[in-house]
């Protein structure tokens, strides 16, 4: 278990099995099933094409898990090509040997700008389970302490936390609004599995912290000015555009995943 993503494995599929036994926002079985193939089949189609010695599945098995976590669709073959969209994303967009865009992130993105009427993301559809967004706020802090990314994901949630509350105490909010918006699992989620990969992110510490406050203050003008919903999903795959940026300027080594 010295790798970060057994643990995200097993923290998302959990979740996943959680909302199918007890939810009634669950994804369909069948929504599950082609998400995931998909997605194996085509990093294992990828690794064959570019020649790639290497039989790893456990990224493409968090990308399938993240989009059968939040994306959503009435159409049941968008399911596989959501799955589809991430892993050519993730091979053919690339720099120095990292990808671009975190997968499952431009997956949605892409599905929500192409098939407006199609597809969505709901933030709020846990509910207000308490608890269940404090075991996964644990257990994904301790993800990212071995990947080396707790940082990204607290500060943008502190960034977050700020603006939402100083926009409450601005209008004269009751404090229960931005209270409210927080308690969401699609939120823990972004923070904990998406913005903080290592793979799309800056490699110093100084150029993730401005990434992470680029996001959250991208994601508040989108939300709060502009009126979008989705605003968090958005704003990651504009500032991911920066990141060459950010490592041409502050240089630090690569993260790589462990090998075994």
């Amino acid at each position: 278990m010295n790798d970060a993503r057994h643990f995200q494995i097993l923290i998302l599929s959990s979740l996943l099995l959680f909302l199918v036994l007890w939810s009634d926002f669950a994804p369909s079985f069948a929504a599950v099933v082609l998400v995931v193939l998909s997605t194996l089949c085509m990093q294992f189609l990828f690794l064959k094409i570019f020649k790639i010695p290497s039989l790893d599945f456990r990224s493409p098995l968090i990308t399938s898990l993240s989009l059968a976590l939040l994306f959503k669709t009435n159409l049941i073959w968008l399911y596989p090509l959501a799955g589809v969209v991430a892993m050519s994303g993730k091979f053919l967009i690339r720099y120095n040997n990292k990808h671009l865009f975190n997968p499952a992130n431009a997956a949605i993105v892409l599905g929500l700008i192409l098939m407006p009427d199609h597809v969505w993301i709901s933030p709020g559809q846990w509910g207000n389970a308490i608890w269940l967004a404090f075991a996964l706020v644990c257990f994904a802090v301790l993800v990212l302490n071995k990947a080396g990314r707790v940082d990204m994901a607290l500060f943008f949630l502190g960034s977050w936390v700020f603006l939402l509350f100083a926009r409450a105490l601005w209008l004269g909010d009751p404090l229960s609004i931005p209270i409210h918006n927080l308690q969401s699992g699609a939120l823990l989620i972004f923070a904990f599995f998406m913005i903080s990969d290592p793979m799309t992110t800056p490699n110093h510490r100084w150029g993730r912290l401005l990434f992470a406050f680029a996001v959250a203050v991208i994601a508040y003008i989108l939300q709060y000015v502009f009126q979008v919903r989705e605003a968090i999903f958005y704003a990651l795959f504009m500032v991911c555009i920066t990141t060459p940026i950010i490592d041409l300027i502050l240089k630090d080594k690569i993260y790589q995943w462990r090998k075994v």
